[in-house]
Order: C-alpha cells, then sequence, then structure tokens
C-alpha cells in the first residue's frame, strides 16, 4: 500500500454531503490498471448526485459509503500493470469512461453503450482503496467511470485512459482539458456524432450548463443555421451568446410557450436537432412537441428513475420524429479527445471559456460555485 489523499464520500446527515478530504491508502494496480497521478479533476453533476445519495437509492448502484468519486480526470502515468499496452510511466492521460471492448456495442458501435456500462462504471469495486495505515481495516470504493479521479493517486482502467502526451504542453494546458473525458464530449458528441448535425439544422439545447454549452459550440463549430440556447440564467445564457448561439430564450420571460417560441424563432419548421440537458420533464416533453418533423430530439439530462413521457403513437409516428438517449456522446473517447483539443488549438472550442480553477483544499467551495451556478465547470488541482 502506499500513502496518498482523496475526497472520501462518507453517510450523507440529513440529506447533506459528508465529503472529507483526508489520507488514504492505494495498492498496487492489477493487470489491466495503471496507477494515475492526478493534476486536475473536473466535478461533474453526476459526482454530486453519486456522492449524496444514501445507499441503496434506486438509479444510484455505486458502491456503499465510503467511497471515492471524480471521473473527469487529467494527470500522469506512475506505474503500468503487466497486460496494459496503451500507456508506459510518464505518459500524460485525460481519464473517460470504463468499458468491456468485447460486447456488440463496443465492437460495432460506441462503448458509452456497453452492455457492461453500470458494472464497470457505478459498480465498480466496492475495495478499490484498501484505507489508511490508521484504519486499514476501512476499505474505500471505487474504480467510478474506471477512475475515481477524486484521489491524487488513483488506479486507472486502462478503457478509461486517452493517451494525450504529444498532445498537451504543460501541467497547465493538461489540467484545462480535464473535463473533456466527460461532459464536454457528451455535449460536444452529441451533436456531432449522434445528431450528425450540419449547416441545415436548427439546433435547440434545452439546459447551459458544461454539457449543454459544449453543444453550444459543437453546433456553431457545425455552422448550424440556427443555434437556441434555452435557460433561465441570465449569464449562463449571455455565455451561450459568446459561445456561438445564434439565439437565446429565457424562459422567466416567455410571453408565449416556449414551443411557440421556438418555432417563431427557426421559421416555424421548429428545430430539427432538440437537446435536452436539464432532465426536467416538462422542458423535454416541450422540447419534443417543437422538435421539427424528421428532427431529432436527444435526451442528456438525467430525470427521475419513475418519470415518462406521453407520446400519441400515431401523430407521433407521422411526424417521422426520432427520439434518441446520448451516452458520452456516443463518441469514442481514444478519437474523439484529440479531435476536442486540436478544435481548441484551432480556436474552434473555447473550452476555456467554461472552467474555473481550484485548489483542491477548496472542494467544497467549488461544489457551492456549481450548484448556485457561479462556475459553469469547476476544475480541482491537486
Amino acid at each position: 500500500m502506499s500513502p496518498t489523499q482523496a475526497i472520501v464520500c462518507h453517510d450523507p446527515v440529513e440529506g447533506k454531503r459528508q465529503w472529507i478530504l483526508e489520507p488514504i491508502s492505494i495498492g498496487e494496480p492489477n493487470e489491466y490498471e495503471a496507477i494515475v497521478e492526478m493534476v486536475a479533476s473536473g466535478i461533474c453533476h453526476t459526482d454530486l448526485g453519486c456522492g449524496t445519495a444514501p445507499d441503496g437509492t434506486p438509479g444510484f448502484p455505486v458502491p456503499k459509503y465510503p467511497r471515492v468519486l471524480g471521473h473527469e480526470g487529467a494527470g500522469y502515468v506512475r506505474a503500468v500493470g503487466k497486460k496494459v499496452t496503451k500507456v508506459v510511466p510518464g505518459d500524460a492521460v485525460l481519464l473517460s469512461f470504463a468499458f468491456c471492448t468485447r460486447c456488440h456495442n463496443c465492437q460495432y458501435g460506441a462503448p458509452g453503450y456497453c452492455a457492461k456500462f453500470t458494472e464497470l462504471n457505478f459498480v465498480g469495486n466496492a475495495a478499490a482503496f484498501p484505507g489508511s495505515k490508521a484504519e486499514p481495516e476501512k476499505q474505500i470504493g471505487g474504480s467510478f467511470f474506471g477512475q475515481s479521479s477524486f484521489s491524487q493517486h488513483t488506479r486507472a482502467q486502462e478503457t478509461s485512459m486517452v493517451k494525450v502526451t504529444h498532445l498537451v504542453n504543460s501541467r497547465e494546458e493538461l489540467s484545462m482539458f480535464a473535463p473533456l473525458g466527460c461532459g464536454i464530449q457528451t455535449g460536444a458528441g452529441t451533436i456531432t456524432e449522434l445528431a450528425q448535425a450540419n449547416p441545415n439544422d436548427k439546433v435547440a439545447v434545452i439546459g447551459l450548463g458544461g454539457v449543454g454549452l459544449s453543444a453550444i459550440m459543437a453546433a456553431k463549430l457545425r455552422g448550424c443555421r440556427n443555434v437556441i440556447g434555452i435557460d433561465r440564467v441570465p449569464s449562463r445564457l449571455k455565455l451561450a451568446k459568446s459561445l456561438g448561439a445564434t439565439h437565446v430564450v429565457n424562459t422567466t420571460e416567455l410571453t408565449d410557450s416556449l414551443v411557440e417560441e421556438i418555432r417563431k424563432i427557426t421559421g416555424g419548421s421548429g428545430s430539427t436537432v432538440t437537446v435536452d440537458a436539464t432532465g426536467v420533464m416538462p422542458l423535454i416533453q416541450q422540447g419534443i412537441e417543437f422538435t421539427a418533423n424528421q428532427g431529432k430530439m436527444i435526451l442528456l439530462g438525467v430525470a427521475p428513475m419513475d418519470a415518462g413521457l406521453e407520446v400519441q403513437v400515431v401523430p407521433y409516428m407521422v411526424t417521422g420524429k426520432q427520439l434518441m438517449g446520448s451516452m458520452e456522446g456516443g463518441v469514442y473517447p481514444e478519437n474523439y479527445i484529440p479531435q476536442m483539443i486540436n478544435w481548441y488549438k484551432n480556436a474552434k472550442f473555447p473550452v476555456d471559456k467554461l472552467i474555473k480553477f481550484y485548489p483542491v483544499k477548496d472542494y467544497l467551495k467549488a461544489v457551492r460555485d456549481m450548484e448556485d451556478g457561479v462556475t459553469i465547470k469547476p476544475i480541482l488541482l491537486w
């Protein structure tokens, strides 16, 4: 065992998360793992949900508390398992999700739809961290998304690692790219890969957090005719405009319905690509309605587990609309993450406008700022 430190999630108390930055230990990597020293960890809303929900909550099949989360990591490889071939010690890596490589979707589709996605990314390893020297018997769950990057040193699955040694010039640049492995690739990939958006498309994005704003940037990059950002926070609407939105809609200031407003902006047709990044059912229902005939409605936001949609089958059928779910943007991270880095370096994908850095000791402030809407994408620096 080697000592390190991590943000450990303990049992919530009266619904309030109990996250503590504390010393823990890490064991040797298994044959398909590497030890990665983190330089930066992005915080995602999935971390907040999985670090607050009580054990046994439906939809959160994570190890019992205590557990280490984090799934937007950036760092340097320090050791590798005997069967790891992708990286060597010293390589710079960005961390993304884990997948089996063997199922139908991994081989012929997109690994975000892996048959073992839940098992590999959420269930993880209930004893990933053996505890600390003071409490060696206290096992801590991890391998969240194959990485648990809220630890200064972590055991990362080989499939979760994307080698970027030759694409980054400094520790600072590597840190800035930490969120590419989840939220940003999800938003961008939904537009460029799943929707296959083109200049004829009229794109509407509901919810302008990190995922939604990444979708806005990708729609601008693809030259879409209309790029509409929908939110209720003025600062996010303003940022969306700076990132390429041609129109923004503040849902608190509507005189007509949202459906009527989107149809007005799009010349009556509705949006040919609609992305929901909120998980709010009334907004999703309206999104389906204002999506154009033969358009795509793509779900990104996490709705309540028992939520359902009302769709009248025959009227829906004759519109030719598609209702799709997006997991990780439908991308292959090893290809897509380097592409996003190149877009950034060519001034086409300004991810730097979404982020704010925090020393890891200020992790609680970073979480509060994210929840309060002060910061779009906080990144913790180790």
